[in-house]
């Protein structure tokens, strides 16, 4: 179970990716991994570093998949986020934002924004 639910989740993150792609972002990492968790995506769009989580769900009825980034979802997120900043020599005053890519269906929303910083 676990297995496939990787597989599923690898194949939405790569739509996610093409999608992002072709709305002009440049894809600068895949799965970062720390030992603090993980980020689906980061890329470069303008002049925003974006940090992008990808949720897939097949139909909306257990919720759309963006609500499940919830607070602590988006802690770990940012942790990963400064650690990243920190290991890349990115300062305080780059812009960053972080996104929700949700899949629903074949249905594709993207929040740019989606929430702020937590923690520090």
């Amino acid at each position: 179970m676990e297995h496939n639910k990787r597989w599923v989740g690898a194949k939405y993150e790569e739509k996610a990716i093409d999608y992002l792609k072709q709305r002009g972002m440049t894809i600068l990492e895949h799965n970062y991994r720390t030992k603090q968790g993980e980020i689906d995506i980061i890329g470069q769009q303008d002049e925003y570093l974006v940090f992008v989580e990808v949720k897939y769900r097949s139909s909306a009825k257990a919720g759309y998949p963006a609500e499940a980034v919830d607070y602590y979802k988006q802690r770990t997120i940012c942790k990963v986020a400064d650690y990243y900043r920190y290991t890349h020599g990115i300062g305080d005053a780059s812009p960053i934002r972080y996104d929700v890519v949700g899949i629903c269906g074949e249905e594709i929303t993207w929040y740019q924004n989606a929430y702020y910083h937590v923690g520090r």
